[in-house]
């Protein structure tokens, strides 16, 4: 873990395409699937380097699905690229039965996640894609915080047999881990230990969730700090522990609290160690048109509301 927040001089997107330029010189069975938005994930350069391996099927996010689920079967390992917002409102019946019911090994990425999708507004603005692919059967779901940490994992990504739904922020993120720090596929990373109360955050509040710690450090409050980036399956046996010895939680997650991080977490702890617990994240609201920090702002996806969150859920001890 780096020392300071800062944001990271590229942009995630070229992390992720080097990662599949890097992954495809090796295997010639990764292809990669565009529904008409190849500049926007950066994957010209991969067309560049294997022409014959990136198939732009034009605005028609289902059918990709489909033949992506087709080339599986013909012993592919095909990466699916549209907004959050298109891969799984859009798509989710395909993505249902002909990925996972169909016990294929797709990989299929959504991104501007949340908030992120910033001018595209609304319509493009999915808060409750994490709900959705959650609730199918032997789905992955995977956000990474930084260039770092995807670097380490999409070789564990492309190894996993069975469908992996990659979250991921197109543009620069806050560097939070460094190039040598290891993550497992389903394992939660411990960023701070502590005694008074959990916070468990993903993607872009993983920053909030550190600022949030130095804030309540300030009033005498120690939080432990946890990156969860693999959403489902969830790593139940960090949450249980750093729980058990806090004995309060909060979750924050650039999605919503309906089903999302949260709500994995909520039902972990009530069926196993209730503890109090308070989610951070947008509650039943459609997105809208704005810039991040403003839409942060307008959904409480910041630190303040995590510090505030998290005296809250000591208070309820």
């Amino acid at each position: 873990m780096v020392n300071t927040l800062v944001k990271e001089d590229r942009w995630l997107r070229e992390t992720y395409v080097d990662c599949l330029i890097e992954a495809a010189a090796e295997d010639e069975r990764i292809v990669l699937l565009e529904a008409d938005l190849s500049k926007a994930a950066g994957t010209p350069r991969f067309k560049a380097a294997y022409p014959d391996r990136l198939i732009n099927v034009g605005i028609a996010e289902a059918n990709m699905v489909g033949v992506a689920a087709g080339m599986n079967a013909m012993g592919k390992i095909p990466f699916t690229h549209t907004f959050t917002a298109f891969a799984t409102r859009r798509c989710c019946d395909q993505v249902t039965l002909s990925v996972a019911y169909a016990g294929l090994n797709v990989k299929l990425m959504g991104s501007d996640p949340g908030v992120t999708a910033e001018l595209n507004g609304g319509t493009h603005m999915s808060m409750e894609d994490v709900a959705i692919m959650r609730n199918i059967p032997g789905m992955v779901i995977y956000e990474p915080v930084d260039s770092a940490q995807l670097k380490k994992m999409m070789p564990q990504i492309i190894a996993h047999e069975g469908p992996v739904y990659i979250r991921l922020l197109r543009r620069n993120a806050v560097q939070i881990f460094d190039d040598g720090d290891d993550f497992t596929l389903g394992k939660g990373t411990m960023l701070k230990e502590g005694s008074d109360v959990t916070i468990i955050a993903s993607g872009i509040m993983v920053a909030e969730a550190i600022r949030a710690g130095q804030a309540l450090a300030a009033e005498g409050i120690d939080a432990e700090i946890i990156n969860i980036h693999t959403i489902k399956p969830l790593d139940t046996e960090m949450v249980l522990a750093s729980a058990g010895k806090t004995g309060a939680v909060v979750t924050a997650e650039n999605a919503s609290i309906l089903n999302g991080l949260g709500g994995a977490v909520c039902e972990c702890l009530s069926e196993n160690l209730p503890v109090p617990v308070k989610r951070v994240g947008v509650k039943d609201h459609f997105g809208e048109v704005g810039f991040t920090p403003f839409l942060q702002e307008k959904y409480g996806l910041t630190d303040k509301e995590i510090a505030a969150a998290a005296k809250a859920a000591i208070a309820m001890k």
